[in-house]
C-alpha cells in the first residue's frame, strides 16, 4: 500500500468505513442481469415473460413452464468481461494510480428443469444467478480510501408450480430462495493531520445470508400467433453482519472514532429490488417472431441502505447516507429468425434508466444508463437436443465522478470512459 502524503489536512480521518459495502450491490441496480446463459441471452431481455421455448423461461415468469412439453433441462454457462476503467480528473487530490480494469471477469453458471404432469400442470426448478457483479480496483489506486474491493452475488433456488385454468391462461409461482455472498475491502489513511507519512491500514467486511422470496407470473394466449406474459419478483432481504477486520490502523483519531461508533459488530440490511415485467411475443410470420418488453425495478428502497463514516477533524461522526437511488425503468425488442428448421437466430436491443442521477454517482457505484446489444443462434443438434449461443454487450459509455465525503469534504473525481460489459453465454436444452 502506498503511503498518502499529498492528502490534505482534513483527510486523516475519512473512514468511510461501510461505503463500499453498497459497491457491489448498486452495480447490481445499474445494470440488472439478465442474462443467465440461456437462449434468451441473444434478445436483449425482449420477450421474456412471454416467449416458452426452454425451462429457462420460469426465471422471467414461472407461469410459461405451462406452455413445454414433456420433461426439459437447459443447462448454461456464461462469463461477463469488463472494460471499466477510472481516469483521475486534474483537480484529483488523492494520489495513486487510476486502478486499472475494476471488473475484468465475472463467471456464472444456471440450470433450469421442467415437467409436464398433465394438460393442465407443470413443476420445474431453476438454479441461476441473475443478481450481482464485482469490483477489483488496485489497492494503490487513487480511490482506495472510498474502496478497493467488492463482491455481491446473489445465487437463487426456484422450485415452481404452474397450472393452466383454460387452454389460453396460465399462472405460475414460484418461491425463490436466494443465497448472499458480500466482501468488501478498502484502505485506511493513517496521515495524521499531514504531519505523518504513515501506510495505509486495511479494512475488510465479509459475510453470507440466505434470504426468500417469490416470482409470480400470468402466461395468456391471445391467439395462435401472440402471447403476451406478466411476471412480477417480490424483493429479497438480505442481512449481513460482520465484525470488521481492521489491520495496521495507527491513526490515534480515527481509532477514538471507531471506538465511538461501538464497530464491534456491523449489520447491512438489504433489500433486492422487486420487479414487474411485462412481455408480448408475435409470430409474424412462420419464419419471423417479434418480441418486446417493459418492465420496472424498485432501486429507491435499496438505497436507502447505503451506509458510510465518515468524520471531520472536530470528531464529529455519521455512519449512514442517502446514496439517493431511484427507480429504473427497462425496455427492450428483438426478433428470431428461423432459418431452417434446425438453425434459429435471435437478434434485439435493450435499455435500461440509471438507478443515480449523474450528480450522484460514485465510484463504488459507478452506475449510468445501459444500452444493450445482442445476438445469438440456436441450433437443433437431433429431435431431443438443442445447442445454443450467445453474445451481449452492454454499453455504459462516459461516466463522470465527482464523489465528495459529507463531513470530511474530499473530493474524488474523475471519469470512467466507454465503460462496457461483455456477456458470452452458451448451453444445451435436453427434451424427453
Amino acid at each position: 500500500m502506498r503511503p498518502n502524503a499529498a492528502l490534505p489536512a482534513p483527510s486523516f480521518c475519512s473512514i468511510l468505513l461501510l461505503g463500499a459495502v453498497c459497491s457491489g450491490n448498486a452495480w447490481a441496480g445499474g445494470i440488472f442481469i439478465y442474462e443467465a446463459g440461456q437462449e434468451g441471452n441473444g434478445l436483449a431481455n425482449a420477450g421474456a415473460a412471454a416467449l416458452a421455448t426452454d425451462p429457462s423461461v420460469l426465471m422471467s415468469n414461472p407461469a410459461g413452464i405451462t406452455q413445454l412439453a414433456g420433461t426439459q433441462i437447459s443447462a448454461n454457462a456464461q462469463v461477463i468481461l469488463g472494460d471499466i476503467r477510472f481516469s483521475r480528473g486534474s483537480a484529483n487530490p488523492f494520489d495513486g494510480n487510476e486502478g486499472g480494469n475494476a471488473l475484468q471477469y465475472l463467471p456464472g453458471a444456471s440450470l433450469f428443469i421442467s415437467h409436464q404432469i398433465d394438460d393442465r400442470a407443470a413443476v420445474g426448478f431453476g438454479m441461476y444467478g441473475n443478481f450481482g457483479l464485482a469490483l477489483n480496483y488496485d489497492d494503490d489506486w487513487a480511490g482506495r480510501y472510498f474502496t478497493q474491493e467488492a463482491a455481491v452475488i446473489g445465487v437463487s433456488l426456484q422450485p415452481t408450480l404452474a397450472y393452466k385454468f383454460t387452454d389460453d391462461l396460465s399462472f405460475g409461482i414460484g418461491p425463490r430462495i436466494m443465497y448472499g455472498y458480500y466482501r468488501t475491502e478498502m484502505a485506511i489513511n493513517n496521515n495524521l493531520l499531514g504531519l505523518a507519512d504513515r501506510p495505509d491500514g486495511q479494512l475488510e467486511y465479509k459475510d453470507t445470508d440466505v434470504g426468500v422470496g417469490v416470482n409470480l407470473g400470468v402466461h395468456y394466449r391471445v391467439s395462435p400467433a401472440t402471447q403476451v406474459g406478466l411476471a412480477y419478483t417480490s424483493k429479497v432481504k438480505l442481512q449481513f453482519e460482520d465484525k470488521p477486520h481492521l489491520r495496521n490502523v495507527s491513526n490515534p483519531l480515527l481509532n477514538t472514532a471507531l471506538r465511538r461508533l461501538d464497530v464491534d459488530s456491523l449489520a447491512l440490511d438489504m433489500n433486492v429490488p422487486q420487479t414487474v415485467l411485462l412481455s408480448i411475443a408475435h409470430d409474424l410470420d412462420p419464419q419471423w417472431k417479434l418480441l418486446a418488453s417493459l418492465g420496472w425495478q424498485d432501486w429507491s428502497e435499496f438505497g436507502d441502505i447505503a451506509v458510510e463514516v465518515d468524520t471531520d477533524p472536530a470528531g464529529n461522526v455519521s455512519r449512514s447516507v442517502d446514496r439517493k437511488y431511484k427507480d429504473t425503468w427497462h425496455a427492450s425488442v428483438g426478433a428470431q429468425y428461423q432459418a431452417t428448421p434446425r438453425l434459429r437466430w435471435s437478434a434485439g436491443v435493450g435499455y435500461d434508466s440509471s438507478a443515480v442521477d449523474d450528480s450522484d454517482r460514485t465510484v463504488d457505484n459507478p452506475m449510468g444508463d445501459a444500452w444493450r446489444l445482442a445476438a445469438g443462434v440456436n441450433y437443433q443438434l437431433h429431435d431431443g437436443l438443442d445447442v445454443h449461443m450467445a453474445y451481449t454487450l452492454v454499453w455504459l459509455g462516459d461516466m463522470d465522478v465527482d464523489q465528495t465525503k459529507a463531513r470530511s469534504g474530499d473530493t474524488l473525481s474523475g471519469t470512467y470512459r466507454n465503460a462496457a460489459l461483455h456477456i458470452l453465454g452458451g448451453g444445451a436444452t435436453w427434451r424427453f
